[in-house]
């Protein structure tokens, strides 16, 4: 615990890696803390990323690793950050290995853990044939047979969303739809069939998907299915140091509560990603954002040695980062 980092980067995933690149360019003695489980990890490919778009992520996630040894004031560690709390120097994290380290400034990069329905046959069938965002794989199923898993109001918005891709969209309630007039001639005119049988179980052969079945014992052919989520923290390490949670959302249960520079709650410590309520659970997203807040971190670290005021601060970000 002798070496003091400018920042800990916990989490080494889209944001993570972005942030600590930043970091990394910018010469501060940065560690990043990988515990590895990308949540995006059993998908194909990566979709709607600029430059990358296609690459399956572990080769996404390898080069990004690969940069960053580049940067000699980076070190990554694999690892888990288990606690942490504040300290006259900033932070200290405790290590799974039982390890501490001591940072000025902590970035939350730690990602979400993604809570599907729990149906036989999605487990399996995850960020392939089955998904929950359309931006991400809806063009990998276009022009196919597709369902939407939802019986409410948002079932109905994501099938017409889905329609971009395919003219053969169907919304599989689950049982009797929960949708009101003006949601279901929406549908009926956009050509949405509304199947309210009771699901069963997804077939297919491996991730492929084939049909949905029902409990009737009849099935739907379908090649593509989008299904709600809820997003949940994965680690405890922000509520140990106090952050506080924004109110829970139809997607984020308790995502990170920040400001516009990602900061959060607590001084010096910083979210960017999944984790945040600034984000829209993407790779692209999850980019941007840590690049964006490695910025703002090496603004306040600079502002701080400097005897800044809030307001000096404020007028460095607004004439920009680049």
């Amino acid at each position: 615990m002798d070496k003091l980092w400018d920042c800990i980067v916990v989490g080494a995933g889209a944001a993570g890696l972005s942030a600590a690149l930043v970091l990394g360019r910018a010469r501060q003695r940065t560690l990043v803390v990988d515990a590895g489980g990308q949540s995006n990890s059993s998908a194909d490919g990566i979709g709607g990323l600029l430059g990358q778009d296609g690459r399956p992520p572990a080769a996404f996630y390898a080069a990004g690793r690969e940069e960053l040894a580049a940067y000699p004031t980076v070190e990554r560690r694999s690892g888990d950050v288990v606690g942490g709390e504040r300290h006259e120097a900033g932070f200290v994290l405790e290590l799974a290995d039982g390890s501490h380290e001591t940072a000025r400034r902590v970035l939350l990069a730690t990602g979400m853990e993604y809570r599907f329905p729990a149906l036989p046959g999605i487990a399996e069938r995850w960020g392939r044939s089955v998904f929950h965002c359309p931006f991400c794989h809806g063009w990998e199923v276009r022009d196919q047979q597709l369902g939407v898993l939802d019986r409410a109001a948002a079932g109905a918005r994501r099938a017409l969303l889905l329609r971009v891709w395919s003219d053969d969209v169907t919304l599989f309630a689950d049982g009797p739809a929960e949708l009101d007039a003006e949601d279901a001639e929406r549908l009926r005119a956009a050509g949405v069939t509304v199947d309210e049988r009771r699901v069963a179980e997804l077939r297919g052969q491996g991730s492929a998907r084939t049909a949905v079945a029902f409990a009737d014992g009849g099935e739907h052919p379908c090649a593509g299915l989008l299904v709600p989520v809820t997003l949940h923290q994965r680690s405890a390490l922000a509520e140990q140091l106090g952050a506080a949670a924004s109110d829970p959302g139809p997607v984020a249960i308790d995502a990170i509560e920040v400001d516009p520079m990602f900061h959060t709650s607590v001084p010096g410590l910083s979210a960017a990603g999944d984790v945040s309520s600034q984000q829209l659970p993407s790779v692209a997203n999850a980019v941007a954002a840590g690049s964006s807040a490695a910025a703002m971190i090496v603004q306040d670290l600079i502002s701080e040695a400097q005897g800044l005021t809030a307001a000096s601060r404020l007028a460095r970000v607004a004439g920009g980062t680049q």
